[in-house]
């Protein structure tokens, strides 16, 4: 059986960048013959705290246990046959930890998501911290888009500024994807009760919510609505009938079946031509219609007027969400033509072949 060596940042099914990408198809790779160990950077406790204002000495020592579990990796690399990297092998600091792992990997992937060739930090830079800044940092992704056997990219953005930069040209744009056999619709398309708009991030996305203050606040003066925010954070907004929900893997299917409307505000900038379109996949496999920002990958994923709408302007998305609101027959229709897409085109049914093709590219180049 082959060894694959998956060094990640986050614990395993907590963070969506992994858990709607490359997780959910560690069982296909197992089936493909490949025994897969996970090393993640942050445990647990860490991960409750660090997108969270203070708690510094928690953060120390969760940067200490991670860089420890680091050199412990170290250690054990020539063991294995392939090398996955999301992101980066460490937060901060030089590309030395790269180095070494790159050094002794028969094989390396690298999976980078966001434009981090980008000097713009998404977009939000007054308001993220320093440690937030470090982990945006481009130069370790510069160094590994460049050495890997083979690169994943987030976007066709993305993808097309990496391929350059690798040694072999060897680049591939893998959509997220999601499991349409448990994201299964149970919207209603009724105005029976007030309808739910809803929005899914964690604490490090908030700020793209925050966008949309103004323009629900305003909304909520002429139409009556649920702001529902599913996420890992605090949350007030007044003006608004508002509810928090904690995500919850459990529940997280429950969450999201509970919305009539699901929203994607991105700033539009150089750093989100890297994003992959995440949240608009969910909600779209949730057969919601989703009213997103046209910048990206948004209009690749969304045909304005057909599965969504796509707005840019404050006043495009309080005409957008008051039309989706007033008219449950039209989002009907755009909720069921998402989830025909979601199914054909972003399901991890469809996308399994591309994540094992990126594999055996890999392997052969480590081979040779």
């Amino acid at each position: 059986m082959k060894r694959m060596l998956v060094l990640c940042p986050y614990p395993e099914g907590v963070a969506a960048g992994q858990r709607l990408k490359y997780e959910q198809y560690f069982d296909d790779w197992r089936r493909q013959g490949w025994q897969i160990d996970v090393s993640n950077y942050m445990d647990h406790a860490m991960w409750n705290v660090v997108w969270a204002k203070g708690n510094v000495p928690a953060k120390i020592l969760g940067v200490l246990r991670g860089t420890w579990r680091r050199f412990r990796d170290l250690g054990r690399i020539r063991r294995y046959d392939l090398v996955y990297v999301f992101k980066w092998v460490t937060p901060f600091g030089t590309t030395g930890f790269e180095r070494l792992v790159r050094a002794q990997a028969k094989s390396l992937i690298f999976d980078v998501e966001d434009n981090v060739l980008s000097d713009v930090q998404g977009g939000v830079a007054d308001h993220i911290g320093p440690l937030v800044k470090l982990l945006k940092s481009g130069r370790k992704a510069r160094y590994l888009i460049g050495s890997a056997d083979h690169v994943v990219t987030s976007s066709p953005f993305l993808n097309d500024l990496c391929i350059p930069l690798n040694r072999h040209g060897a680049c591939t744009y893998i959509s997220s994807s999601v499991d349409t056999d448990r994201f299964q619709p149970a919207t209603p398309y009724s105005n029976d009760k007030p309808v739910v708009i809803g929005w899914t991030g964690t604490f490090s996305s908030r700020v793209y919510l925050d966008l949309l203050r103004g323009v629900f606040q305003r909304l909520a003066r002429r139409v009556p609505f649920k702001l529902r925010v599913i996420g890992n954070f605090d949350y007030d907004l007044p003006g608004v009938d508002l509810e928090v929900v904690r995500w919850s893997a459990e529940q997280e299917v429950a969450q999201l079946q509970a919305l009539d409307i699901g929203v994607y505000p991105l700033p539009i900038d150089d750093w989100v031509l890297g994003k992959s379109g995440l949240k608009a996949i969910q909600y779209m496999a949730f057969a919601l219609p989703c009213v997103a920002t046209e910048v990206g990958t948004t209009p690749m994923l969304i045909r304005d007027g057909e599965n969504g709408l796509l707005v840019r302007t404050e006043a495009e998305w309080e005409q957008a969400l008051e039309r989706l609101i007033r008219d449950p027959e039209l989002r009907r229709r755009l909720g069921q033509a998402a989830r025909q897409d979601a199914v054909t085109r972003y399901s991890t049914h469809a996308i399994a072949a591309e994540y094992r093709k990126v594999i055996e590219s890999a392997e052969l180049k480590g081979r040779t």
